[in-house]
């Protein structure tokens, strides 16, 4: 597995893990907690050295599953988590970045986590009621305070990564990114680029789409995230499979699969992106850290690119509510 670094030297594999399905969101885990401690460890077995999970996730379940997993191989890993929730009863009941939640969570999650620090503590969504300049400092108290190593952002704008950098130095943004979702490339990429700040794009395989294992007549059950997301109804599915079917092509002529061409697309963009994509089952974290062996062309790459463009997207990748959350 080759390495990268993100903003302020923070080295990382180039393939990361996202662990949330590990726990919620894309319907029953078919395995157990054992099974996914084993995977999770599994990981580390292929190179994968980076690790994303939020307290949100679960909530609380998936830092305790990954805490527990990575306990024995704490040196070989670098965990990101997030906070920015307000959790009440179980369930996430709106956005609380003030400074002693912030605080609350850092120390929750490091229990949970079975660590001594967090490597890297990003602000899950941006909480218009408190300045970020004030969620930055709180983390760059942290970090002085040795409990947080690299301050983090998720689905801000251009300009609220800005303020934030400049009221303490920001490692990386973690947005949604991937061959049908190119949201971050207007303003986002090229304030990064500026800023010597690293990317971290989720769901990098569009929520499993580009596993080419998705088609029209695939049904999601009511746990299933995707079943609330406009780009995946039967319609829209059926509309967006000439992308994966031109991205399958370029797959079969290379002997490798379509994942592994969209994760290879990312890897090209810029040497300082660094995708999450998330699975459950060792063979695909195999097969997703193959992915940093696939050479593009500059001509297959544009290709991707027009082929996109072209073909564009059916469905916006959010509901109303999510969408409401990012870019702010």
């Amino acid at each position: 597995m080759h390495t990268r670094t993100l903003g302020q030297d923070l080295e990382v594999s180039a393939i990361g893990l996202g662990c949330m399905g590990m726990s919620q969101s894309y319907g029953p885990n078919p395995g157990g907690r054992d099974e996914m401690i084993e995977v999770l460890r599994s990981a580390v077995e292929s190179g994968v050295t980076f690790f994303d999970t939020a307290e949100v996730y679960g909530p609380y379940d998936n830092e305790e599953l990954v805490g527990e997993a990575l306990q024995p191989l704490r040196d070989q890993a670098v965990i990101a988590t997030k906070f920015g929730w307000e959790i009440r009863e179980g369930r996430s009941v709106g956005l609380n970045s003030r400074p002693e939640q912030i605080r609350r969570v850092a120390e929750d999650s490091l229990r949970r986590l079975r660590t001594d620090a967090i490597d890297l503590f990003y602000q899950h969504r941006v909480d218009p009621e408190v300045p970020i300049e004030d969620v930055a400092g709180t983390v760059g108290e942290l970090i002085l305070e040795g409990k947080v190593r690299h301050l983090g952002l998720s689905e801000a704008s251009a300009a609220t990564i800005r303020r934030a950098h400049a009221a303490h130095p920001v490692t990386a943004v973690q947005s949604e990114y991937s061959l049908w979702t190119r949201d971050p490339e207007a303003e986002v990429l090229p304030t990064l680029a500026e800023l010597g700040i690293g990317f971290v794009p989720f769901s990098p395989l569009g929520k499993g789409f580009f596993t080419g294992t998705l088609d029209a007549a695939t049904s999601f059950g009511e746990d299933d995230i995707r079943s609330g997301i406009p780009r995946f109804s039967e319609e829209n599915r059926a509309a967006n499979r000439a992308l994966v079917e031109h991205v399958a092509g370029l797959a079969e002529t290379k002997g490798v699969s379509t994942g592994q061409i969209a994760l290879a697309w990312l890897l090209a963009q810029q040497p300082w992106i660094v995708p999450i994509p998330g699975t459950r089952r060792t063979s695909r974290i195999q097969e997703n850290a193959a992915a940093t062996d696939v050479a593009l062309s500059a001509d297959e790459v544009a290709d991707l690119d027009a082929m996109a463009r072209r073909i564009g997207v059916s469905g916006e990748r959010y509901n109303e509510f999510h969408l409401g959350l990012v870019g702010r």
